[in-house]
């Protein structure tokens, strides 16, 4: 009997529209009928199955659902591994795969092609290593129910709920003793039976990052707009088409989460073309992610319309959750062929191999080219860049006519970015590049700098929308003042607001900015003093901290300890402490363990100060592939497929909003004074006010 085992891709994200919207589901039949048909599921923009086959000849056909007859092998028909192979419908010769080396090959099923075709290739044999974590010391646990002494915060004769089993207990002598939930990983999370949830508190927020464009695809319609086009490989680099509709329509699965806060990637109207991706410009790259602005005034139309905006963050509120924008004002965006030609940048040479519409320009293969060889077709010191691109009174910048870049970090062109002149006390007009746009909302002020622009256009969507605060990008590369400033404005927009509009406001809670300083860590500085209430708190993941107490909770105590001193003693500055990010890792990809997963999930939402989850880190989101570029893996579609399917993800999901919603219930959580009340079973309190909470950790299942 031959075997036949097969797998099928599963990282193409429901909704999404990466590809193409497949209207008929393909399988493989085997002629001989000894095997079963397999199916082809969607793979970017086209359709893919994994099939293990043996040594010997496999007759197929191809068969459609919906088509009465199936495709089998055109007229003279050779299969030539991993070429694009035509097929005929209702052919009535079977493709013949002649296997000659066992193992697992892939078939690509392009239906755009006329006629259909498919191919067929080997698939390298995958390694079987996987990494492991270091091993830790932490506590044993015998499996069986755990007594602690709570006496320091429950009364003999209170009634006491373990958030996560939801049994209760009272309290005798001081002391409960309860069993652990078989799904909890040792934990109980204690709180008075019948406890109402607290006010919020930013100091105990919990924050839900999602890269917009790689989340949910709400609104096939706005998928390539502006002239953009998917790359037919592994778009890693391209717009993936999630939107404000797709955050809209996974609200309710947000706020189950226990997050209380979203913080969406920048919104404003990104450069419309692709640079080269990656060192050796392997893939065209847009920008997708929204930190290469070129109209600060316009919601970029692949996240959708000011329509969609407002709607998300009205349903958002509907919901108690917060709405954080990204902000950028140290750069805009690179140059671009696409848009040079929108804003008749004519620095391309005559003779140059450049298509005429010039967002249509490819690296020519035959002559080993890749997507940064455009660079060289552009004269960088023509004059149109001074007169119709920013120009020198707006950015800093390598090209002719420009001030020059400088060495510190408030003048360097970082990621070799066009930098803003926050710094100028220059009273400006428009940049060439927005007065010329003919569907800028920006507008000319009497006596404006650069920066006084930059606030206005940012508040604008305070103002008009209700946004909640400011995650602030590239802190240290902007002069503190430009911050205080944006913060001041941004502060009154949100004021203003709620003052126009209280059906829709969440409570009355000032505007909120954190800021993303490289590598900062749990200590106040200068910042807080210009416009920060938080950090973002890069100690945590970068050391090997966040893995010690994703394997024994208990393994953070020092850490609890030294955050909520630090933290929670001083009412003027807080810390959001991650896992996962987009410029960093994803915590999953490290060993791609489940269990661990979890355990990460117990240590971080247990956590003094703020915390941030990324979109995925509950749901153990796989990394994206691999390229030249670092942060690629780090911003892979959301995996809502495997959730749909998975029941170990599935569990997974359940622990981390069980510990989300147990930290949203109770400030304390976050913002509490913590107090070890024992070592083993490790237990600590937290409290502030009339929140009050014991954590007890059993340990390690023996």
């Amino acid at each position: 009997m031959k075997s036949l085992s097969w797998l099928v891709s599963s990282l193409m994200v429901a909704g999404s529209s990466v590809g193409t919207a497949w209207a008929t589901d393909y399988q493989v039949r085997f002629a001989e009928g000894e095997l079963p048909a397999v199916s082809f599921e969607q793979q970017g923009e086209q359709l893919q199955a994994v099939v293990s086959l043996e040594k010997q000849r496999y007759p197929i056909f191809i068969e459609g659902s919906g088509e009465d007859c199936a495709w089998g092998a055109a007229p003279d028909t050779k299969v030539r591994f991993s070429q694009p192979l035509a097929l005929e419908k209702c052919g009535e010769t079977a493709l013949e795969l002649n296997i000659r080396f066992a193992g697992d090959y892939l078939l690509t099923l392009d239906s755009s092609a006329k006629p259909l075709t498919v191919s067929v290739a080997r698939q390298a044999k995958k390694s079987t290593f996987k990494r492991t974590p270091p091993a830790v010391e932490c506590i044993a646990w015998d499996g069986q129910p755990v007594t602690v002494d709570v006496s320091s915060v429950f009364a003999n004769g209170e009634m006491v709920k373990d958030f996560y089993s939801g049994e209760t207990a009272k309290v005798a002598q001081g002391k409960v003793t309860m069993m652990p939930a078989p799904e909890s990983g040792g934990l109980l999370l204690l709180e008075p039976a019948g406890a109402k949830a607290s006010e919020f508190h930013w100091d105990n927020a919990s924050v839900y990052f999602v890269m917009t464009d790689r989340f949910y695809n709400g609104d096939e319609s706005n998928d390539y707009p502006l002239g953009r086009r998917a790359d037919g490989e592994r778009e890693i680099g391209t717009f993936n088409g999630g939107d404000f509709s797709g955050i809209t329509q996974k609200l309710d699965y947000i706020k189950e989460l226990g997050m209380n806060a979203i913080w969406v990637t920048p919104i404003v109207e990104q450069i419309h073309g692709f640079i080269g991706g990656g060192e050796k410009g392997s893939f065209p790259f847009y920008g997708y992610h929204g930190y290469w602005a070129l109209d600060f005034t316009k919601i970029d139309p692949n996240l959708g319309s000011e329509e969609d905006f407002g709607r998300f963050v009205d349903e958002a509120h509907k919901r108690g959750i917060r709405v954080l924008v990204d902000t950028v004002i140290n750069h805009v965006g690179y140059p671009t062929m696409l848009d040079m030609q929108n804003a008749g940048i004519d620095a391309i040479p005559k003779n140059a191999p450049v298509p005429e519409n010039w967002h249509e320009w490819q690296p020519r293969k035959e002559r080993s080219e890749n997507w940064h060889r455009y660079n060289d077709y552009i004269r960088w010191n023509h004059g149109d860049w001074v007169e119709k691109w920013w120009g020198p009174d707006w950015v800093r910048s390598g090209m002719g006519g420009y001030t020059k870049p400088g060495a510190d970090d408030i003048t360097m062109n970082l990621a070799g970015l066009p930098d803003l002149l926050t710094e100028s006390t220059k009273h400006v007009g428009l940049p060439p590049i927005l007065k010329n746009k003919p569907d800028t909302n920006a507008v000319e002020r009497e006596g404006y700098t650069v920066l006084d622009y930059l606030v206005e256009w940012h508040t604008r969507w305070v103002r008009d929308f209700g946004v909640d605060g400011f995650r602030a990008d590239t802190v240290k590369h902007v002069e503190p003042e430009a911050w205080l400033q944006l913060k001041e404005s941004a502060t009154a927009a949100l004021a203003e607001w709620k003052a126009e509009n209280p059906d829709k406001k969440v409570d009355d809670a000032p505007f909120w900015m954190v800021g993303e300083v490289w590598h900062h860590g749990v200590y106040r500085d200068f910042y807080f003093d210009n416009g920060m209430d938080s950090l973002i708190n890069f100690e945590y993941a970068d050391a090997s901290d966040a893995v010690r107490g994703a394997q024994c909770l208990a393994q953070n105590d020092a850490i609890y300890q030294r955050y909520a001193d630090t933290i929670n003693s001083d009412d003027s500055f807080n810390m959001l402490t991650y896992i996962s990010s987009h410029d960093t890792k994803l915590f999953f990809s490290n060993y791609e363990d489940i269990p661990l997963q979890a355990g990460a999930g117990s240590a971080l939402m247990l956590m003094p100060g703020g915390v941030q989850l990324y979109y995925g880190d509950e749901s153990a989101r796989p990394a994206g592939p691999l390229t030249d570029a670092f942060d690629s893996p780090t911003r892979s579609l959301m995996n809502w497929e495997q959730l749909d399917k998975q029941p170990e993800r599935q569990a997974l999901l359940k622990h981390w909003q069980t510990l989300g919603q147990f930290r949203d219930k109770h400030t304390a959580v976050g913002a509490g004074q913590h107090k070890v009340i024992s070592e083993q079973p490790y237990a600590f309190s937290r409290v502030k006010d009339d929140s009050r909470v014991i954590v007890v950790y059993a340990g390690q299942r023996q």
